[in-house]
């Protein structure tokens, strides 16, 4: 095998193992022994392809995070016509998939950016950025609707996509505790209800 494609290869390893390890136990309460153990690695072989700690989880921001906010939250809305239905059917799919996972922690992103919050300013603004992706994909998908007659002129999208990604990283913190399907349900309920008092009144 190649030297470069096996580097890549343990480095995708490593960091799929780590975003797990640290999506359960947080990055805090994870240390270089648990890496180590979870991988089977030396600390040699850990630190020939990263610095530290934090140079490690950087590194699963820049190529795991980021894909999965985009594939799950931020792809799917693209290019959509109707924003009302693309959105509520992106949220409908990622609470599915957070449903039936049996070992749900939260939402990855929501988790990281609290646990970083004040303590870790140069991984918030990696995480930052990653939120304020989404935060303008949602803006320029309202902001078209607008434009396309789907959502009323006087809207706020900047409040609405605020408003939209704090009631989704809430939703996924209380999914957590249990009655995941109830609460999902009742959620998307209140999306819509809430989509349809942003909608342009149109004549017929």
């Amino acid at each position: 095998m190649d030297k470069n494609l096996k580097r890549m290869t343990t480095m995708h390893r490593m960091q799929t193992k780590g975003l797990e390890l640290f999506y359960k136990k947080g990055f805090y309460n994870t240390s270089i022994d648990d890496i180590l153990k979870e991988l089977s690695l030396s600390k040699g072989a850990f630190y020939y392809h990263f610095q530290s700690k934090e140079d490690f989880f950087i590194s699963i921001i820049q190529n795991l995070v980021v894909r999965k906010v985009y594939g799950m939250l931020i792809e799917p809305i693209e290019g959509e016509t109707d924003p009302f239905t693309a959105i509520e059917k992106c949220f409908e799919n990622a609470l599915a998939i957070a449903e039936h996972n049996e070992l749900d922690y939260g939402f990855v992103l929501g988790n990281f950016m609290n646990e970083f919050n004040g303590r870790n300013e140069e991984i918030s603004k990696y995480l930052r950025d990653i939120y304020k992706v989404w935060e303008v994909n949602l803006v320029t998908t309202l902001q078209k609707g607008k434009t396309d007659g789907y959502v009323a002129r006087h809207v706020d999208s900047e409040g609405v996509a605020a408003f939209l990604i704090s009631s989704y990283m809430g939703i996924r913190m209380l999914m957590v505790e249990g009655n995941s399907r109830n609460l999902s349900y009742h959620f998307l309920q209140q999306i819509r209800q809430y989509m349809k008092s942003l909608a342009q009144t149109r004549l017929v």
